[in-house]
């Protein structure tokens, strides 16, 4: 405001000399010409001034409760300065200077905290129930339009980081770079391509590869690396042989990339550890109360061996199906249209019509009393937990996901709310090798920041409803 009211005051007083000069000394054409000039002055100067503030571009977060995503006590009356993209320091009300030339964002009686991971989501589905329609029918919008209405969908529920576990190769290029870019709205995005797996499901040729033998393994596993992506999905291992498990995890490490694989029948967790697997999805497709002995004695093995396991347990989808089943009209709530045209929101619709006649989700019912013996199971072996909800799948929708999964695993299974959020901060930016740039709120790293009113500590369900999110310094919401 300084810097605009001193041009306020230079551009009338050339204006005021440019009227003198006009008024006694320049013939009428040129005083003509010198009017026009003088018009067009207040615009110049106007753009000098919106260029001078978008350089300065600071804000300041004053007043709220900051959860930095450490895990350690809140820091109250925060504030947080962001200089550009990134946070330039921390402090709290009293004790700490706010620069003159910052916007100020007030947080008072909001949880602060560091913008959600997501680490197993679908950017090409979104929630319809039949996908072999899906899979025929969608494809040639899943670049321009179903992609990014998802990734959209998912910044604007406070998710600034997300990992896509399958999808076809280009299409998971070109949204990603696009995001990255500037382009489309959505979190910064990191990107598996299509599954790897013994052979694809009949119709899924795209955005699944299968291998036949070592070298075909280590071919695939190349060509994906070539292309860029960031990680490397496995699934139904147990149906390759060991020496193709190996060779995939194998090559992916030898070019820089995490590995992460399916758990849904116990020989692929066996399998999966004598190949070096880094990150485990889900909590099993089987009705069996537990994991095996032998199965958590390998876990443990590993665990003890200074080796990090990590493990996304994608529960909500699962634990939440009756509920959904007997009270339909949540699926009513409208935040997951966002992007997408009326016509593929009305077949989403269609689809899901009737929930509880869903093929999908009929053994539910016999897998959740699984899934708190499971849970614990994980829990207590020493692996490292993460945040992730196959966003997607029937019913589940990019918009509300991410917050169920938080309440799911502190509300129902009892977990610490603090651990939970550093699963969704801390430990997906470390899994991932970018934590020295994101996952925390800590000085040098890109403000990748949310907000929301009242204590997620103490309700952890308020993240349903994100009132800010900034994703690079850039306010979103």
């Amino acid at each position: 405001m300084i810097i605009l009211s001193k041009l306020g005051k230079t551009i009338h007083n050339l204006l005021f000399q440019l009227h003198s000069i006009c008024c006694t000394h320049y013939s009428s054409i040129l005083k003509r010409k010198i009017q026009r000039m003088k018009k067009l002055l207040p615009l110049f100067f106007s753009l000098f001034a919106i260029a001078l503030l978008g350089q300065n571009n600071v804000k300041a977060l004053v007043g709220g409760t900051l959860l930095d995503g450490f895990g350690g006590t809140p820091i109250r009356n925060s504030i947080i300065i962001i200089e550009g993209e990134r946070i330039k320091a921390i402090g709290q009300v009293g004790n700490f200077d706010i620069p003159e030339n910052a916007e100020i964002i007030s947080t008072e009686g909001m949880s602060v905290m560091p913008g959600l991971w997501d680490m197993h989501v679908h950017l090409m589905i979104n929630g319809h129930s039949n996908y072999a329609h899906w899979d025929k029918k969608y494809p040639p919008l899943f670049k321009e339009v179903i992609m990014p209405s998802s990734a959209k969908q998912l910044l604007m529920a406070g998710v600034t980081s997300a990992r896509d576990l399958g999808a076809p190769l280009e299409e998971s290029i070109y949204v990603r770079d696009a995001i990255n870019k500037g382009e489309l709205d959505g979190p910064t995005m990191y990107m598996s391509g299509p599954f790897i797996q013994h052979a694809p499901y009949p119709g899924t040729e795209q955005f699944r590869w299968g291998v036949s033998g070592p070298a075909d393994a280590r071919a695939k596993v190349k060509k994906l690396a070539d292309a860029g992506v960031d990680c490397i999905k496995l699934i139904d291992q147990d149906q390759m042989t060991m020496a193709e498990v190996k060779a995939v995890v194998d090559e992916a490490h030898k070019n820089g990339l995490t590995v992460v694989a399916h758990s849904h029948r116990p020989e692929e967790i066996r399998r999966g550890l004598l190949a070096g697997i880094d990150n485990f999805e889900h909590t099993g497709h089987a009705t069996a109360p537990e994991y095996p002995a032998d199965v958590m004695e390998m876990i443990k093995e590993r665990t003890a061996s200074g080796k990090k396991l990590f493990w996304t347990p994608t529960i909500e989808g699962l634990w939440n199906y009756e509920y959904t089943r007997d009270n339909p009209e949540i699926l009513d709530n409208d935040s997951w249209h966002l992007g997408l045209p009326d016509s593929i929101i009305q077949d989403i619709k269609q689809s899901i019509r009737y929930p509880g006649r869903l093929g999908y989700f009929q053994i539910t019912p016999y897998r959740k009393p699984t899934l708190r013996r499971k849970f614990e199971q994980l829990a207590n072996s020493g692996v490292v937990m993460m945040i992730g909800t196959d966003s997607g799948i029937p019913m589940k929708f990019h918009s509300q996901s991410t917050w169920n999964e938080l309440d799911v695993w502190v509300n129902e299974l009892g977990y610490d709310p603090i651990l939970a959020i550093k699963s969704a901060t801390y430990w997906p930016a470390v899994f991932m090798g970018v934590d020295k740039e994101v996952g925390t709120i800590s000085e040098g790293k890109y403000a990748d920041i949310i907000a929301v009113k009242g204590d997620v500590l103490r309700h952890i369900s308020l993240l349903q409803h994100v009132d800010m999110v900034i994703k690079h310094g850039k306010q979103y919401k």
